[in-house]
């Protein structure tokens, strides 16, 4: 619980550092949103006739995506800039597996497609209909086809780059917990080199944004022939769900939150990223206990702390001596941070930690060691996440706010304080204009119910964030999964999670009340070393 304290007590005081960094009118040419009136709102309107008259030519998929039939795959045409409808289009990819109609030997009747977006930013979500071969999705891929597509700028979607996907490189890097002078220097180089490469190698960048993303989705359910929405979001994606909902809320049918993002306008994207550093402390610290707990098997250390320990002693040889000449501290924490989104990695995590200290390297560098073949889509993907966030909301341009900041969090916090800094810090160096988050409010009765599924110890998505969002999205219903962490619960591991999921998704049911609860599911089992 004290992580839990921690995380609220930041809230408060982050918000507050923030509007104190950023004034109170918009900052550093951040402009106010002008969805509901500004010339975006009639422009949208436009692509998404147009859209629907065109539809979505759907063939076999281009071997690039890797998507066998039945699924398919076509593409939707885009306003670039929703204030000129008919000015320069780009085009989206979509991926489709038509509705099964049959389930366990009886029809089912089709409800018409159900969109996915897997957040990120920079999630592509092409993947998304090969789940109805999964048995938790086979009732939904029954009734719905189940739809996914790469949002603009991510896979081929007139994608992103902001620098050489070879400048990625696979040597050893560090990950300082308490860096110095010399290499916080060395970072804020980085990312102004990173925020230049972006403005130089887009010329569009400022259209990449959470509001484009929304008018995209609206597009998209035209094309697809639907008059109103089903929608599943994870992650970043309950964002643009949100949002969404806040523009387009007599086009929503149905709609999941997965996993929500924090949608406060004074937390985007700044607080919400020392929010979730925070909350990636508190994974970490479940991690280690259950390392703990199965010290028969791993030998780690049958203590939390012992476990840090352990965990500090393989960082600390790495530096000296990198695994396979590819594994650093920098490749250990990327690998390790995973254990923040699904337990379903701690096992394997466990046996390759455990494996290394005991004198055998191979299972972290398979887990760990970069992968040249992954670095284009890996560049893609940081691309999209820099220049979404980067538009979205003003951030602190001086790197002091950053650093006193982030320096209070590691005291708390430093398993991913300083790395999740790096990642945004080219926000503090960005050209394009900014823009100011739309205040996500919606009106009673202006939404159909809407379902919001989160885990209580999510790290990427802090609980505090579904509760907001909860609070925002009038007739919402907050279904949560208790004392566990797993990042995107819907079609998951827990039954009682899915039974609701499934209730909403196909015949619109939700609690009575407005909220419900389920226990955990079951810890992972301990793999032997």
């Amino acid at each position: 619980m004290r992580a839990t304290r921690t995380a609220s007590a930041l809230r408060a005081a982050a918000g507050a550092l923030l509007l104190a960094a950023l004034g109170t009118a918009p900052a550093d040419g951040a402009s106010a949103p002008r969805d509901l009136g500004g010339p975006e709102a009639p422009g949208t309107a436009v692509a998404a006739r147009r859209a629907a008259a065109a539809g979505i030519r759907f063939a076999a998929c281009p071997a690039v995506e890797h998507l066998p039939a039945p699924v398919t795959c076509g593409t939707v045409s885009v306003p670039l800039d929703y204030a000129r409808p008919r000015g320069k289009q780009i085009r989206l990819t979509v991926s489709r597996v038509k509705a099964a109609g049959e389930h366990a030997g009886k029809r089912v009747a089709r409800q018409g497609a159900l969109v996915f977006n897997p957040g990120g930013p920079g999630g592509n979500g092409m993947y998304f209909p090969l789940v109805r071969t999964v048995p938790e999705w086979e009732r939904l891929g029954a009734a719905y086809d189940l739809v996914g597509y790469a949002p603009r700028g991510v896979g081929r979607s007139a994608p992103l780059s902001c620098r050489d996907p070879r400048q990625l490189g696979t040597r050893p890097t560090p990950a300082p917990t308490h860096p110095s002078e010399s290499y916080k220097k060395e970072r804020i180089a980085q990312a102004k080199a990173y925020a230049r490469g972006c403005a130089r190698r887009n010329p569009d960048l400022r259209h990449f944004t959470t509001l484009n993303n929304a008018r995209d989705l609206d597009v998209l359910r035209a094309a697809l022939g639907e008059r109103k929405l089903t929608y599943l979001g994870a992650s970043y994606g309950t964002y643009i769900g949100a949002v969404y909902a806040q523009l387009f809320p007599s086009h929503v049918r149905r709609m999941v939150f997965d996993s929500a993002v924090d949608p406060d306008p004074s937390h985007v994207w700044y607080v919400v990223n020392l929010e979730q550093s925070a909350a990636f402390e508190r994974r970490w610290a479940d991690f280690r206990a259950w390392v703990a707990k199965h010290d028969a098997t791993y030998h780690l250390g049958g203590t939390p702390e012992k476990v840090q320990r352990s965990y500090e002693r393989a960082s600390a040889e790495l530096a000296r001596e990198p695994a396979g000449g590819k594994v650093g501290p920098g490749q250990l924490q990327n690998a390790y941070l995973q254990v923040g989104y699904g337990d379903d990695y701690w096992p394997v995590r466990a046996q390759a930690l455990s494996a290394y200290l005991a004198g055998d390297p191979e299972p972290l560098i398979k887990q760990a060691a970069p992968n040249p073949r992954a670095a284009a889509a890996s560049e893609n993907s940081t691309a999209v996440y820099t220049a979404v966030e980067c538009n979205d909301a003003p951030w602190p341009t001086d790197f002091r706010t950053w650093d006193r900041d982030t320096t209070r969090l590691a005291r708390t916090a430093p398993f991913e304080a300083w790395d999740n800094t790096w990642a945004n810090l080219p926000c503090a160096y960005w050209s394009a204009p900014r823009q100011r988050p739309l205040d996500v409010r919606t009106r009673p009765g202006a939404l159909p119910p809407t379902l919001v599924l989160a885990a209580e110890r999510d790290a990427a998505t802090p609980y505090a964030g579904a509760r907001e969002l909860h609070r925002r999205v009038a007739g919402s219903v907050l279904v949560t999964e208790r004392r566990a962490g797993t990042h995107g619960v819907a079609g998951g591991a827990n039954a009682c999670m899915n039974g609701y999921f499934y209730a909403y998704v196909l015949e619109g049911a939700v609690p009575a009340r407005r909220a419900a609860a389920c226990a955990p599911h079951a810890e992972p089992t301990a793999l032997a070393p």
